[in-house]
This record gives structure tokens, sequence and C-alpha cells, in this order.
């Protein structure tokens, strides 16, 4: 690949066989516009001006690098990665969305330069004006539950929600969760006796930007997740302007780092929350530091210099 700088990288993304359409980003999209929200591993063809594709033939055909998502069963990636082969030779490096997946790649590629495994993170316009969901102190109140899947123990989702019950006593502020389990998760949520006019629900899907407008009006985004995700969840509230409390993504661990829930219990995270709760400076202490974070290190602009960096110092054939 020809040696590029970064305001000049572009970076095409093939899910192969994928749900997705074709889509390119020859501008930071406007929110609400496009066929896919900027976000996720959309957010890396977005971040550099790229495309993002399901057709191998296609991907290639933009005679860009390609970042070659793996699907969960790899067959369907396999077929793409032998078709990739064949047209540029062999794709020389592993990109990572958390540490955890970096890690695993360089022992897999133990014998070779451990400079072409990187721990990219998933990025977010958080330096497009557009993209700022931020809405008046005056306007906020409550916690958004940041998790939404029962069956999945290492979300903690059930923890999660009583967490948030107990905030709730202690501060009379309302709880808001996502519910598209409909009767099976309203009778677990019952189960938790929130008072009277306490609990809100969505439950219904809702349009990226309208998801975050909701988002937006709350103090804090609460999660006890200990998946090692990329982080999503701290993601939106970076969009939000809000503090996201507990979590272990890696995006929690970059731009949370105070509030995140890496080495940190149950009620450590619930004292931190608290605070937020109740002290308005803190909260505006906690949003502003982590905007410079996610400025410097998961924004378009800073992505995409690592990207650069990244395809810039693979082995040239």
């Amino acid at each position: 690949m020809p040696s590029q700088n970064a305001e000049h990288f572009r970076l095409t993304v093939l899910n192969p066989a994928g749900r997705d359409p074709e889509q390119h980003f020859d501008a930071s999209p406007a929110r609400g516009e496009g066929a896919h929200p900027p976000t996720n591993f959309h957010a890396f063809a977005a971040c550099t001006f790229g495309a993002f594709h399901f057709n191998p033939r296609r991907a290639i055909a933009e005679d860009t690098p390609v970042l070659l998502l793996l699907r969960s069963d790899f067959r369907t990636s396999e077929r793409a990665l032998a078709r990739f082969i064949n047209s540029v030779a062999e794709a020389d490096g592993c990109i990572a969305t958390t540490p955890e997946a970096a890690e695993i790649y360089q022992r897999v590629r133990s014998t070779r330069n451990p400079a072409t495994v990187a721990f990219i993170p998933t990025p977010y316009p958080v330096d497009d004006p557009q993209w700022s969901l931020s809405v008046p102190p005056t306007e906020q109140s409550g916690i958004f539950v940041g998790t939404r899947e029962w069956d999945v123990p290492s979300r903690n989702h059930f923890a999660a929600l009583l967490v948030a019950r107990q905030l709730c006593d202690a501060t009379d502020e309302p709880v808001t969760v996502v519910n598209l389990d409909g009767r099976k998760g309203r009778r677990l949520l019952d189960e938790l006796k929130f008072p009277d006019g306490k609990l809100r629900l969505i439950e219904k899907w809702k349009p990226y930007r309208d998801y975050l407008s909701d988002l937006a009006r709350h103090k804090i985004v609460l999660q006890l997740d200990r998946s090692h995700v990329p982080g999503q969840v701290a993601g939106d509230a970076l969009l939000c302007r809000l503090p996201c409390v507990g979590g272990d993504g890696a995006i929690e661990r970059i731009a949370f780092s105070k509030t995140c829930g890496e080495h940190r219990t149950i009620s450590e995270i619930t004292s931190i929350a608290l605070d937020l709760l109740k002290n308005a400076d803190f909260r505006a202490a906690t949003v502003r530091e982590s905007q410079e974070r996610a400025v410097k290190r998961l924004s378009f602009q800073g992505v995409r210099s690592q990207l650069a960096k990244f395809f810039c110092q693979l082995p040239q054939d």
C-alpha cells in the first residue's frame, strides 16, 4: 500500500455477506442521514471518509486498504479472505477493538511482526459539532440503564437494575430502562417494585438519532457490564455529553477511567453514581474530562490518524 498521511487515508470495511448495504462516507454524515449511523465498525469507514461493503469484489475495487470483519461462524469470512489473498497477496495485519482481542491476535501471530497487530478503538464523532446531542443540565433528570440483555450473565443487567433501584430510593431520581422483551421484561421489572412514576420504559426500537435524544435527557448512564466489549454504551454517552458509570468496555476504560467498572466493586460504582447524581459540578467535570480523552483517542480525526499509521507500517509487497 502506498504511504498515506491521515488527511488522505481512506479505508474500506468489508463485512462479507452481511446485512448492511453498501455505504460510502464521502463526508461526515449528519445525524439521521445515511443507511447506518457512523458507529461501531461503520465508524472505521466513516472516520476515514471510506466505504462499507458486504461484497468482496466491490470492496477490492475501491482500491484502498481493506479491513475484513471476522463473522461469528468465520466460514463466509474465510471465503472472502481467500479472494482477498488472491487479489492483493495477503492480509498483513490485524486490528482489534479491545486490548484483550489484540492480545489474542498477537499470540496467534507470534511468529510474525508484532507491529502488524494493533488495538484501535471504534471511533465516535465527538469532534463533529453536529453530533453533539447535549442538552442543558436543567433539562436532565434520572438514570439511564445502559444494558438490556437479561440472559447474558456478563452484562449483569439485573444487578444494574438493583443498583438503579437503590439510587432511585436515595435520590428520588427516575430510572429509564430499555425493554424489548415485552410482557416477560415487564414482569421481571415489576419484581423490583420501583416507586410509582419512577420507572420509565422504552419498549420500541427507535432510530439512532431519536434514541440518543432520549438518552441525552438523563444525568448519568449506568451499567455493570463485565464483557470487555468495544463499548457502545460509553460511546453513546460521549455523544450525549453524559457521564458513564460502570462497565469495562474499551471506550469506558479510555474515556471514563475514573468512573468505569474496571477493578471496582459494585459498591464503589454505586457510590460514584450517587455522587454524580447529587453533584452537578462533579458531573460537569466528568463530562469535560471524558470529552478531552475522547477527542485525543476516540474522535474521527484521532482514530483516522491511528489507522493511517497502522496501515502505512505494514509490510509492503
